[in-house]
């Protein structure tokens, strides 16, 4: 098996991340884009690129046959999904492959096995696993959450059944509060996932958010690239990510390594994934969820281990065989990442669209900047507000962290409002750099934070510039090939 052409269906850094790949390895590139984003990045710089609908997702990034379609009109061989859109979704995958395209990522079944977050709780249970207490069926009523509350005793959280990203979750803390949370989850869930199934776990207080990177191949081979600490996080997302995590040890790297390999063998995965689990003040860890896609935060790990994630689920897909055997896996140094959105910490997080008047990117000495926009581009309104990611590697987390304070100082992004200033502080903070850490940590910190008065109507009055811009914008282009193509050969091997 070969492949010659990807289409990359998504947007954003991940799309011209992905890019990038594709010409390393010598592959041509086909981009898709919305009438938002016609002047993306990601446009510009694929060898071709396509219209496929209107700027809301669901007309566009989330339209599975349009998709499709253009995969095959552009002579594409394969289809990288990126993350979130249709990255976990099984019907895409399927639709893929009964049109004869490859898709870079696991098989349908996989993704529904690992999608579905009560089954995948059954599955890692069935295994040995550790999971957090809780309902291993959906709850479809009051009274059964009421009554699996009391026996798990609160405070209790609701989670989504598919799905992920924070969407459809709530804590709750007394039981006069569960029958809003319960509405509030299932109505969140069935927007975002089409199924408003939900189901009950104990809520850990003050838990660490850590998770293990897989690779798997065709041929029967796992092997796990250590972990990520990812417990810094807003709304359930996360902003600073870093490998490996500042308290785990040897002894449970290993034992989390052997649970996630067990895990991707018992749901027949083949390409990469990240198991998620929960670890307490005791050191003790839980499995969450699996993620059956490639992660935002992969980029600390490539640092780590030298492993290029994006290259490797390219040749996974074209059937090649991993290289690596687990012994053959190393983390050296270590690498931290930080988050660059489009929003006003100060503010709620109000998303902050509008146009980069200008930018400075940092650099230096391992520093990586991974990004989707340019100086002059305009941030839409309608999607996610990841504008950038910074990385960087240091021989040790106490290098990583002032190379990071360093690089996040010469970052300069005028005209939107982005989440640099709390980056900076995080990197200041004796806690963060004592690795005194949970999922509680920024709820911690902002309090001690003030920010710039009058910015609530500055967002607003440039929100509404750019929704008066948008308006009197002429139609999209046609589908057309960019002038950035480059006639590459097809590859075939892993060192092509």
């Amino acid at each position: 098996m070969k492949l010659g052409k990807v289409l990359i269906a998504n947007r954003g850094e991940i799309a011209v991340r992905v890019i990038r790949a594709c010409r390393d390895l010598g592959l041509a590139t086909v981009a898709v884009y919305s009438e938002a984003d016609r002047a993306a990045l990601h446009v510009q710089m694929a060898d071709e690129a396509y219209a496929i609908g209107p700027p809301p997702a669901t007309e566009s990034y989330l339209a599975i046959d349009r998709i499709v379609r253009v995969a095959k009109a552009a002579g594409a061989d394969a289809v990288h999904p990126g993350y979130g859109f249709l990255a976990e979704n099984a019907a895409f995958a399927e639709a893929c492959a009964e049109a004869g395209l490859i898709f870079v990522g696991p098989p349908p079944a996989a993704i529904r096995a690992m999608g579905d977050k009560v089954a995948a709780r059954r599955l890692a249970r069935s295994l040995g696993v550790p999971t957090v207490p809780g309902t291993l069926e959906p709850v479809t009523t009051e009274e059964a959450a009421r009554a699996a509350a009391r026996e798990l005793g609160y405070p209790v959280m609701i989670k989504a059944a598919l799905g992920g990203g924070g969407k459809g979750m709530r804590l709750v803390r007394r039981e006069e509060e569960l029958a809003a949370a319960l509405r509030m989850a299932r109505g969140e869930a069935g927007s975002a996932f089409g199924d408003p199934s939900v189901y009950l776990e104990r809520a850990l207080e003050e838990p660490r958010h850590v998770e293990v990177q897989v690779l798997a191949d065709a041929h029967g081979r796992v092997v796990h690239l250590g972990e990520r600490e990812c417990s810094i996080q807003r709304r359930h997302q996360k902003l600073v990510e870093e490998c490996p995590s500042p308290l785990v040890d040897p002894a449970t790297r290993a034992r989390l390594g052997e649970a996630a390999v067990a895990i991707a063998r018992a749901a027949g995965y083949v390409n990469a994934g990240t198991v998620e689990f929960l670890m307490d003040a005791t050191g003790r860890f839980y499995f969450l969820e699996m993620n059956t896609r490639l992660q935002v935060e992969h980029p600390v790990t490539e640092l780590v281990t030298g492993i290029d994630l994006v290259a490797a689920q390219l040749r996974i897909a074209a059937g090649e065989p991993l290289p690596w055997r687990q012994e053959d896996i190393v983390l050296r140094g270590a690498a931290i990442e930080c988050r660059i959105n489009a929003e006003d910490p100060f503010a709620g997080w109000l998303p902050s669209p509008g146009t980069i008047r200008a930018l400075r990117v940092p650099a230096g000495p391992w520093v990586r900047d991974d990004s989707g926009v340019y100086a002059g581009y305009t941030v839409p309104r309608f999607y996610d507000t990841l504008l950038a990611k910074l990385i960087v590697w240091g021989p040790d987390r106490t290098a990583a962290i002032e190379r990071m304070a360093r690089a996040l100082g010469e970052y300069r992004i005028v005209g939107v409002r982005t989440t640099i200033p709390v980056l900076e502080r995080i990197m200041a903070d004796p806690d963060f750099r004592a690795g005194r850490l949970s999922t509680a940590y920024l709820d911690r910190l902002l309090p001690r934070l003030a920010g710039a008065p009058g910015r609530h109507a500055r967002v607003a009055a440039v929100a509404a510039a750019i929704a008066a811009y948008e308006r009197v914008q002429p139609p999209p282009a046609p589908a057309r090939p960019s002038p950035w193509r480059w006639g590459r050969p097809p590859w075939r091997a892993w060192g092509a």
